[in-house]
């Protein structure tokens, strides 16, 4: 992710907060013992404590638990999403806010398992439905494959990389879930849920990516007549 957010949040008490998203930093000197990378590590890590010895996924995570602790799932909040070029605003709550950034957070840390996600970090659509979402994510893998042949490497023909790196995603979203719990229960209540929320998406793209494209041809229709 080459830009930096910030997420401002204004709650229904008056309270506000806000937390600025960046690219993953140097690690900070402590960290949590859930961000280890032995601490639940997800079955299909590629990674090693010689790699890193923590959770590269679980560190962006830190200061959203540190920021929703204690708010429950169902709170609403009235989110804003600044960024250079816009504002985009929405009145939700806290666990849909925080399904938006932890996609953002997850795709844009340095887990092996995201590296398919960084195009979508990097283009980030805050509150995006799943219809956008499934555009979004096929065209960046097709337009992933395009810079592959152009750089004379390898191609992965139709959509069958994408399902599978859905289906590894399945497995860290299991895996951080079990982290997220391994915290106070009223530290993690949203996060958790978010996790779900992420991973029934996660769970449904490979059986439904098909289907969910066929609903999304009739906006190219002219396109294919011409």
């Amino acid at each position: 992710m080459a830009k930096e957010l910030v997420y401002h949040l204004q709650f229904a008490d008056g309270r506000s907060e806000s937390l600025r998203v960046v690219p993953p930093e140097p690690e900070p000197p402590v960290l949590p013992p859930w961000t280890d990378l032995g601490f639940e590590q997800c079955g299909n890590c590629p990674l090693t404590a010689a790699d890193s010895p923590t959770c590269p996924m679980a560190v962006r995570f830190v200061p959203l638990v540190k920021l929703f602790g204690r708010l429950h799932s169902y709170q609403d909040v009235e989110a804003r999403v600044e960024t250079e070029e816009r504002s985009v605003s929405k009145r939700t709550t806290v666990q849909r806010v925080l399904r938006s950034l932890m996609g953002l957070l997850a795709a844009s840390s340095d887990c092996p398992r995201m590296t398919f996600l960084k195009p979508m970090a990097h283009f980030h659509l805050p509150f995006s439905t799943t219809e956008e979402t499934i555009f979004r994510v096929v065209s960046s893998w097709l337009l992933a494959q395009y810079f592959r042949g152009k750089n004379g490497e390898a191609l992965e023909p139709g959509l069958a990389g994408l399902k599978q790196n859905y289906r590894e995603l399945q497995q860290v979203n299991a895996a951080m879930a079990k982290r997220m719990n391994a915290i106070r229960v009223e530290d993690c209540d949203g996060a958790v849920n978010a996790l779900v929320l992420l991973d029934l998406f996660a769970q449904s793209l490979p059986d439904s990516i098909d289907h969910d494209l066929e609903e999304l041809q009739p906006a190219f229709e002219k396109l294919l007549r011409a």
